[in-house]
């Protein structure tokens, strides 16, 4: 255990696996208390429980984040006890279709999770921040906010909602002492990816892997960890300078890949 987050309390959902469990380990790590809100509290509560086990402390919390009311009532629940010092808006779910293969649920189910999910924890936690005028809010975008990429359309039609919805509160709440930032990873090994492979490459797995890696230029996807790691630095004091900005974590996938 170490202190750069010693004494906050950090809520992050989508936090029972992947990403978000990667990002609940390391929060933990440096001091925090964390809450790991996630739609299955059986995941929610085994990164608790790995939290606790390292010696840290969290607490599970079940939660659809897209259902506004519910968020509103556990992160109530929370902050009748806690402030929120760190909310970190990691849940979401991905699609693949062009516009022809979108179908209007799928881009109804996109924004309600990628889009609204975002809106309701931030409309649920900013009040408190804005009372103790101290905040920090990091909201996971994409690669797909700022770049074209074949066969994303309801994805990036979300995450570009996510990177313009950071800049217009970091803009609002600077003077509230609150920060906002988004962090837009490329491709991350996660279980989804794995369980994508397993899905739809049963037969070629291992050569359609190394295809998917190579699409970023430093030849390797992202490991949730690094992820991780760059959420707990703007959350840290050390990025007190930083607000209204958007982190590509991406092995040169924006810049370099032309």
């Amino acid at each position: 255990m170490t202190s750069k987050l010693l004494d906050k309390n950090a809520l992050v959902t989508g936090g029972g696996s992947g990403i978000g469990e990667s990002i609940c380990l390391h929060l933990a790590k440096e001091g925090a208390l964390v809450f790991v809100i996630d739609l299955n509290l059986n995941s929610a509560q085994a990164t608790a429980n790995k939290i606790e086990e390292s010696g840290g402390k969290a607490k599970a919390y079940c939660c659809d984040i897209s259902n506004h009311t519910e968020v509103k009532q556990v992160f109530d629940r929370i902050l009748e006890n806690h402030p929120i010092d760190i909310l970190v808006n990691n849940a979401g779910i991905a699609h693949i279709g062009s516009l022809e293969n979108t179908s209007e649920e799928d881009m109804d189910r996109l924004y309600q999770v990628n889009v609204k999910g975002v809106y309701n924890a931030m409309s649920a936690t900013i009040a408190s921040m804005k009372a103790r005028q101290y905040g920090v809010i990091i909201n996971m975008a994409s690669v797909a906010s700022s770049v074209g990429i074949a066969d994303r359309f309801a994805y990036s039609m979300t995450k570009g909602a996510v990177l313009t919805m950071t800049y217009s509160t970091a803009k609002d709440y600077i003077n509230d002492g609150i920060r906002c930032n988004c962090i837009a990873p490329g491709r991350v090994h996660t279980p989804f990816v794995d369980s994508y492979l397993d899905n739809n490459y049963p037969d070629n797995r291992d050569e359609m892997f190394e295809k998917l890696s190579k699409t970023q230029p430093i030849g390797r996807m992202g490991q949730a960890d690094e992820v991780a790691g760059l959420v707990t630095y703007l959350c840290s004091d050390q990025a007190a300078f930083i607000t209204g900005s958007n982190f590509p974590i991406d092995g040169g996938f924006v810049t370099l890949n032309n």
